[in-house]
């Protein structure tokens, strides 16, 4: 009886044991889950206010209409960008309805449509920002301005990649479109009203319908250089080279005019030396 009471006692002993042990660990991992999710809500806490810093300091720099801090919380771009930061996480984790739901939403209250699969890098800015539409596979670099009505769109129903990809420190002026999958290169500015339809080299201006580059010897676009209006215009300088060159036509019709009055003046003087008579070279 007492070596079955003494079993008994160690069963229960080593029962007790195990789910002490059991315990600690179920409480070792729950501590350890609760510190990751305070880590993680803390790094997410961190991120979102590096950002609203980061905007902040962008819109300031760039928008000199703005008068103080607050502000930037009323300016609908930086609304929608923060919005598709969050859209763009969901999209990629796949859950598209979601994604979707928030960048429609986001368009609705902003009036700027921003494709939840495009990428967009560090200081973007949109500048009052109606009208604005991104598509799906656009990319975006760093430090780009888009200024109200500007399009970054496709050219059909294509698959695959069907959107342009601007690089870093582009300028893209009010209403202009840049339609298909090819490259805008850095340092880039396009011009108000262009439609864009091929590939920009680096360091270049575009302007007018279609867009034309106007090289500008290679000089790099400093980034504060955000002037939307002095670009050049090929229109009108062809304008000009044309009348300069009309200019030039008259002015040699005016001296074969003046050359010809000059030898019919001087057979006239001939004749009247010659008594009327006429010479016959």
């Amino acid at each position: 009886m007492k070596e079955k009471s003494l079993d008994a006692e160690n069963k229960s002993g080593i029962t007790i044991t195990s789910s002490l042990f059991r315990d600690g660990v179920f409480c070792f991992i729950d501590n350890i889950m609760q510190r990751a999710m305070f880590k993680r809500k803390d790094a997410l806490l961190m991120g979102l206010i590096g950002f609203i810093k980061e905007e902040m300091d962008i819109i300031k720099e760039r928008d000199p209409a703005i008068k103080g801090a607050m502000e930037v919380f009323l300016y609908p771009s930086f609304k929608a960008i923060l919005r598709h930061r969050l859209a763009h996480r969901l999209y990629l984790k796949k859950h598209y309805f979601l994604a979707r739901w928030l960048s429609q939403r986001s368009a609705r209250k902003t009036g700027i449509e921003i494709h939840p699969g495009a990428q967009i890098g560090k200081g973007f800015f949109i500048d009052h920002g109606h009208g604005v539409v991104i598509g799906e596979t656009a990319i975006v670099g760093d430090n780009v301005t888009l200024y109200q009505g500007v399009t970054l769109g496709g050219t059909g129903k294509e698959q695959g990649k069907r959107h342009p990809t601007i690089k870093d420190n582009v300028m893209i002026s009010a209403g202009a479109k840049i339609l298909g999958s090819f490259t805008v290169g850095e340092n880039s500015k396009i011009g108000a009203g262009s439609v864009v339809l091929s590939e920009v080299p680096p360091n270049s201006t575009v302007v007018g319908v279609p867009g034309r580059v106007v090289k500008r010897d290679n000089i790099r676009v400093p980034r504060e250089e955000l002037d939307q209006v002095h670009l050049p215009d090929p229109v009108l300088n062809d304008l000009n080279r044309l009348q300069k060159e009309n200019e030039l036509l008259r002015k040699k019709l005016a001296e074969i005019r003046d050359c010809f009055d000059t030898l019919d003046c001087q057979g006239v003087c001939k004749e009247k030396k010659n008594g009327g008579k006429h010479e016959d070279l």
